[in-house]
């Protein structure tokens, strides 16, 4: 893959276009499906679609899913960390979980993984995902749901505050409050990678992370400043009491700014992200998710 500046378009020919991507389908595929799509600035995102799972529970036959009827309409987009991808153990683990719940949508953020262009560390990425919700809606599901992990859930808050967000629920998993936070020594860690050149060379040949060089101009909108506009879409923030990346004063800071739309979990004993994601609390939010587009009704 071409590791270009972001904006950059790069082609593949080992992962064939799925489905047209002009027209939305009456009823979701029943198989997985992989596809590059092209993000509203050019770049060619690699991402994977999981039919919802049927969990067979009776000597008849018989299967049940955890969302009942609303699973055959819901689909959820995860976003995963900075340096994650679509294929890493503890994205595939997230997305066998909520294949319960529903469909499910990962994807590998630019400049990750076989995805094109450099990543900005939680900026265009807001176009990734938009990408991402918009694909889901053409395979056929009429409600969509996104689920973010670090930078990824900072990202499904700038995202859902768009005007044309398109989603039902939003979850955001271990998210900075707001930008430039070095309080912690893991943050230190990862600005320098992001900001000195021994660090970006360090990003893309030990983490397979290709990162901009560039700084941001203007500044994107802060998660904390994102929160307010995404009313009345259902919001959950979920974080670790042993996070090591962002005290509690970031999860406490976003609810805040929710008011009464938003709900936090804080997890005992919880470190970063999806590698620290238990499955039960993975149930937990997918029973969330659930119940949260349910009160918005099924078209």
């Amino acid at each position: 893959m071409s590791a270009g500046p972001a904006g950059h378009v790069t082609r593949s020919f080992d992962i064939p276009n799925s489905e047209t991507a002009d027209r939305t389908l009456s009823r979701p595929p029943r198989t997985p499906l992989r596809r590059f799509l092209r993000t509203d600035d050019g770049v060619n995102i690699e991402a994977v679609y999981d039919p919802k799972a049927v969990v067979y529970n009776g000597s008849d036959g018989t299967g049940t899913s955890p969302g009942g009827h609303l699973a055959d309409h819901l689909a959820v987009v995860v976003a995963h960390g900075f340096t994650g991808h679509a294929d890493r153990p503890h994205v595939r683990r997230v997305a066998e979980v909520f294949a319960r719940y529903g469909s499910v949508v990962t994807f590998s953020f630019r400049g990750h993984g076989r995805s094109g262009g450099r990543s900005t560390v939680g900026d265009r990425e807001v176009l990734d995902l938009a990408a991402a919700v918009r694909w889901a809606r053409e395979l056929g599901h009429t409600r969509v749901a996104t689920v973010g992990f670090s930078m990824g859930g900072s990202v499904v808050l700038r995202h859902a505050a768009r005007p044309d967000a398109g989603t039902d629920a939003v979850v955001s998993v271990s998210a900075p409050a707001r930008w430039y936070y070095r309080g912690t020594a893991p943050m230190r860690r990862v600005h320098w990678l992001i900001t000195r050149p021994e660090g970006r060379l360090l990003g893309r040949y030990g983490f397979r992370t290709r990162i901009h060089h560039r700084d941001w101009d203007p500044v994107p909108l802060s998660p904390v400043e994102s929160v307010p506009l995404i009313s009345p879409t259902p919001l959950l923030i979920v974080h670790g009491d042993r996070d090591g990346y962002f005290p509690l004063d970031h999860p406490e800071t976003l609810a805040a700014a929710a008011g009464d739309h938003g709900e936090l979990w804080l997890e005992r004993g919880m470190g970063h992200a999806e590698n620290a994601a238990s499955g039960e609390l993975l149930e937990r939010v997918g029973d969330w998710v659930v119940k949260g587009v349910a009160a918005r009704g099924v078209a």
